[in-house]
C-alpha cells in the first residue's frame, strides 16, 4: 500500500476536484447575471486596458472553455468564446483578471517577471522530476531519487511563486471594475465570487504539487 498517496496526494487531489467544481459552478451560475453596465467583455478590456495605458495589447477570441490567458510574449490577451461578447459579470470578471495580468507585466510586478523567467526550467524539471525519481528508486541510486526530489521541488516552488500572481490579478480585476464603473457595488460580490473560485484551482495545484513532493520523500526515505 502507497501510504504516502493516501496520506499526502489523494486528499490534496480530492481538493482539487472540488475546487474544479466550484469554479465551474460559479461560472455556470453567473455567466447567466447580465451587469447592468451591459458592455461586452472584449469592450469592457479593452477599456480597461487603454485606462492603464497599455494600448500595445491586443485581444483575441479563444476557442474553447474557460481558456481565456494573457500571454506576456505576443502581450496578447486572449478570452474564451463564451467569455469574449458576454456582458455577464462572470465574463467581466475573468475578463478583467487578464487585464491584471497584463497590468502586471506592464508595471514589471516582480512576482509575475520571476514566474515568468521560470516558465522554460519549470516545465523541463516538471517533466523530468518523477521519470528520474522512479528510476533511482528501482535501481536503488540515491542520487537520482535526491535529483528527481530537486527537480520536483522546482516545480513545487514554480506552483507556489504563481499563487500571489493570481491574488494579484484578481484584486486589480476588483478594482479596476469597481473604479470604472463597469460593475456596480452589488454586483462585485457575484464577482469576487468568480473570482475566488477561479483562485481556489491554483491553491489546489499548489497543495498536489507539494503533497506528490512529500510522497516522494517518504518513497526516499525507504532506499535509505
Amino acid at each position: 500500500m502507497d501510504v504516502g498517496y493516501v496520506i499526502f496526494v489523494l486528499p490534496a487531489f480530492m481538493f482539487a476536484l472540488w475546487a474544479q467544481a466550484r469554479v465551474r459552478a460559479a461560472y455556470d451560475q453567473y455567466s447567466r447575471v447580465y451587469a447592468k453596465s451591459g458592455q461586452p467583455a472584449y469592450i469592457v478590456a479593452a477599456a480597461l486596458l487603454r485606462d492603464a495605458g497599455l494600448e500595445d495589447v491586443r485581444i483575441e477570441r479563444n476557442p474553447g472553455l474557460l481558456t481565456d490567458h494573457y500571454d506576456p510574449r505576443s502581450k496578447v490577451l486572449r478570452l474564451s468564446s463564451g467569455v469574449y461578447d458576454s456582458t455577464s459579470v462572470a465574463a467581466l470578471g475573468i475578463a478583467a483578471h487578464e487585464v491584471g495580468h497584463a497590468v502586471q507585466h506592464g508595471v514589471g510586478y516582480a512576482p509575475l517577471s520571476i514566474r515568468n523567467s521560470l516558465v522554460p526550467i519549470a516545465h523541463f524539471t516538471s517533466n523530468a522530476a518523477i521519470p528520474l525519481f522512479l528510476i533511482g528508486f528501482f535501481v536503488r541510486s540515491g542520487t537520482l531519487m535526491d535529483l528527481g526530489l530537486l527537480f520536483f521541488l522546482g516545480a513545487v516552488l514554480f506552483q507556489v511563486i504563481t499563487l500571489p500572481v493570481e491574488f494579484d490579478a484578481s484584486r486589480r480585476a476588483l478594482n479596476m471594475l469597481e473604479s470604472s464603473g463597469y460593475v456596480s457595488g452589488n454586483e462585485a460580490v457575484p464577482v469576487g465570487n468568480v473570482l475566488n473560485a477561479a483562485a481556489l484551482t491554483y491553491v489546489a495545484a499548489t497543495a498536489v504539487a507539494v503533497g506528490q513532493f512529500l510522497r516522494l520523500l517518504m518513497l526516499r526515505g525507504r532506499r535509505d
